[in-house]
């Protein structure tokens, strides 16, 4: 076939792929925490609503932190894309699809844990998001790849 570009194009194109990927997984944390938190409401045990429970206002706090933190990631590796002028692109794309990957994976398994069983059942749609976020993660570099990646521009600076 015709040639459209080369390795320079490829890797814009993959950095630009990752920062979208990286953008749902957000997404994915971000529905994991409302669906969690919505539950919990709604859900008694021993006549109050399990959100009231101290394990699980601290599952839902570690939640809310993980997706603020791939919040800050993935703007900013959306940021320097768009500027590279303030930073390695590179780095700041792997560092993105890093914390929103973690976070979209660990949210869910904690959205999960707070419906209990009823979690992984068709009627709750959490472990649709659970399954997205682990097709997610190998796409455009898994989160081991990224952080070789981190890991090896780190070791390169020194």
């Amino acid at each position: 076939g015709e040639r459209l570009g080369g390795s320079d194009l490829v890797q814009q194109l993959r950095l630009a792929g990752a920062t979208l990927v990286a953008g749902q997984q957000l997404g994915i944390s971000e529905a994991m925490l409302e669906l969690a938190t919505d539950y919990a409401k709604k859900r008694e045990q021993f006549g109050r609503a399990i959100g009231s429970f101290q394990a699980l206002k601290h599952l839902m706090a570690d939640m809310f932190a993980r997706q603020e933190l791939a919040r800050g990631g993935v703007y900013a590796a959306a940021a320097t894309l768009d500027h590279p002028e303030v930073g390695d692109p590179q780095r700041a794309v792997s560092a993105g699809k890093l914390v929103a990957g973690d976070a979209a994976m660990k949210n869910s398994r904690a959205c999960i844990q707070v419906h209990g069983g009823m979690g992984f059942t068709w009627e709750v749609p959490a472990h649709y998001y659970f399954k997205r976020a682990w097709v997610l993660e190998s796409l455009f570099g898994t989160s081991d790849e990224h952080a070789l990646q981190l890991g090896d521009q780190l070791f390169a600076s020194v």
